[in-house]
């Protein structure tokens, strides 16, 4: 009698680690892709699962965005510049089956697909376009990764390039770059402006010409500008006609006087 209580105890101890191994819980954010005997059977989750022991296997699969960081990669420029880029991917799996099937190991295939992708995007543009382009070639990158791991059940969400390091005499040669572009736009601006206050200065001549009167409003506007500055000297413009009128006068007078000695 005692062995067998004992027996019952073993064969129920047995049968509930047995029940204990075949429970799984699988968490909201977790899948378990189930193999019977070495073949794919379906995908289960989440919640309570059971797995048969020594005839089904579970592999878990976590469905949370993963931020993946991309080392940094050197990179030649369109224009033949050497930087070194970084980035940071977004993504998740949203096929639990593919990403177990049909690659070994998705996380280590993304991040090498990744840092390639990177350096052969980047390698078809100029250094200004990494600069001041970042977004359209975020977009680039992140088509790309996604068309690529479509197969392995993974969705690139984002992708976004954090630093591009230059060398140090290249950083001086942009600044010197980005200064000559300032001092041309300055020149520029300056030749637009002077060619702007030529036009309104003929067209204020124009209309001083068919109207004199306004020529001497805008000489007793100055004047009245000038005195309104409490300057002690005051300078009248005279026409050249008047005072060519008064040396004509004169010259006619001295000669007159002259012809009169003379008789």
């Amino acid at each position: 009698m005692g062995l067998d209580l004992v027996a019952y105890l073993i064969i129920a101890l047995v049968v509930l680690g047995i029940l204990a191994s075949a429970i799984r819980i699988m968490r909201e954010y977790e899948r378990a892709v189930i193999f019977t005997l070495g073949r794919y059977s379906g995908v289960k989750g989440p919640g309570i699962i059971i797995v048969i022991p020594f005839v089904q296997q579970a592999v878990k699969v976590d469905m949370r965005t993963i931020t993946m960081d991309v080392p940094s990669q050197d990179v030649i420029s369109k224009d033949n510049v050497s930087v070194k880029v970084n980035a940071v991917i977004y993504f998740r799996v949203v096929d639990a089956d593919r990403a177990i099937i049909q690659v070994e190991d998705y996380m280590m295939a993304t991040s090498q697909l990744a840092q390639t992708t990177l350096r052969s995007v980047l390698g078809k543009h100029d250094l200004d376009e990494m600069l001041s382009e970042r977004d359209k070639l975020n977009e680039d990158i992140q088509e790309i990764l996604d068309a690529q791991t479509d197969a392995w059940g993974i969705k690139v969400a984002n992708v976004e390039i954090k630093h591009v390091d230059i060398d140090e005499s290249m950083v001086r040669a942009i600044a010197r770059q980005a200064e000559a572009e300032r001092n041309r736009r300055a020149r520029i601006i300056g030749a637009e402006g002077e060619m702007q206050a030529s036009e309104k200065l003929a067209e204020a001549a124009e209309i001083l010409a068919r109207t004199p009167e306004a020529m001497q409003l805008r000489f007793l506007s100055t004047l009245y500008d000038i005195a309104g500055d409490q300057n002690s000297t005051i300078v009248f413009p005279v026409p050249v006609d008047l005072l060519r009128g008064f040396m004509g006068k004169a010259g006619q007078g001295d000669t007159g006087k002259g012809g009169a000695g003379t008789g």
